[in-house]
């Protein structure tokens, strides 16, 4: 790549990365469902001007049912159950477990699309999963703020969990997507799943939107993660799926974690600990396997 496409990389990584700090912010005082709602509905309104560019508005037109329903899939869904786990969870852990998307999207292209992974990503899917358990035992009984605390466990698990299923659904997206939208504009997939997901969940953040005045810092938050980390964030990720390819595209996966953990302690004090940091290098070792980004070479002859 690039020296510019390298600094958009590292750019893209950077702000997902925030994204779990601006959600901490956000749903701490908004509640989780009108996070997110709030989120898709600014990055909506953001991603407007591009349906001015030629041919985004006509393939829009043209694929409107299954982009709109994408949105809830890729966005509104994962971003409640994202929302509700950092209140529950550090932001650390919770890009950790983000990290397993592509385990998620190969497990359900294997089942769904019968795209059977080969020998070598196999063994990456048994090994990011083996790790995704080790996290999972091991922090099991820690709160948001990375402190021992028994009473907390269950919601911690429950957070957890909600990542996981996030993560499915952003697995299951990525196969619709490729059954049913190949060769859409992707800036028509962008904007127009923004939309969709802020028609899912217009009417639930009205009924659950805050009674008491919100502070400046929580709009800044949610400002920040619907402009920075969905709207540009989108833009960047598309440009170097164009520009590199999906496979290279897919590599920021690996960076996102490192940006959130860093945040986490800067600004929220959470602890890093070296059980996370295991964890989560067998799970980006499992995902690097099992998306192709590596090869066994040896289980590949015998697949």
């Amino acid at each position: 790549m690039s020296p510019a496409l390298i600094a958009e990389f590292f750019l893209l990584a950077a702000l997902w990365g925030s994204s779990f700090l601006f959600m901490r912010l956000g749903a701490a005082e908004f509640g989780a469902l009108p996070t997110a709602g709030l989120r898709v509905m600014l990055a909506a309104l953001f991603l407007l001007p591009v349906f001015l560019v030629k041919g985004v508005w006509t393939d829009f037109r043209q694929r409107a049912k299954p982009i709109l329903f994408v949105g809830l899939l890729n966005s509104g869904i994962p971003f409640v159950l994202f929302a509700f786990a950092v209140m529950h969870i550090t932001t650390g852990l919770t890009s950790i477990l983000n990290a397993t998307v592509p385990l998620s999207g190969a497990l359900v292209a294997w089942l769904w699309l019968k795209d059977r992974p080969g020998g070598s990503r196999m063994l990456g899917l048994a090994i990011g999963f083996f790790g995704v358990t080790l996290l999972v035992i091991g922090k099991s009984g820690f709160n948001a703020s990375g402190v021992p605390d028994t009473a907390s466990t269950g919601l911690t698990l429950l957070a957890m969990g909600a990542c996981l299923l996030a993560t499915l659904c952003y697995g299951l997206a990525a196969s619709f997507t490729k059954r049913h939208l190949s060769g859409a504009h992707p800036l028509a997939t962008a904007a127009g799943s923004q939309i969709g997901a802020a028609l899912g969940l217009a009417l639930p953040t009205l009924w659950l939107w805050p009674t008491h005045a919100v502070s400046p810092t929580a709009w800044a938050a949610m400002a920040a993660v619907a402009l920075l980390c969905t709207a540009i964030a989108y833009i960047l990720f598309f440009r170097i799926i164009e520009k590199a390819g999906p496979a290279k595209a897919l590599t920021v996966t690996f960076l996102v974690p490192v940006f959130a953990l860093l945040y986490g302690a800067i600004f929220l004090g959470e602890a890093i600990t070296p059980w996370m940091v295991l964890c989560g290098l067998i799970i980006m070792a499992g995902t690097a396997l099992s998306t192709g980004l590596l090869r066994w070479r040896r289980l590949e002859r015998v697949a």
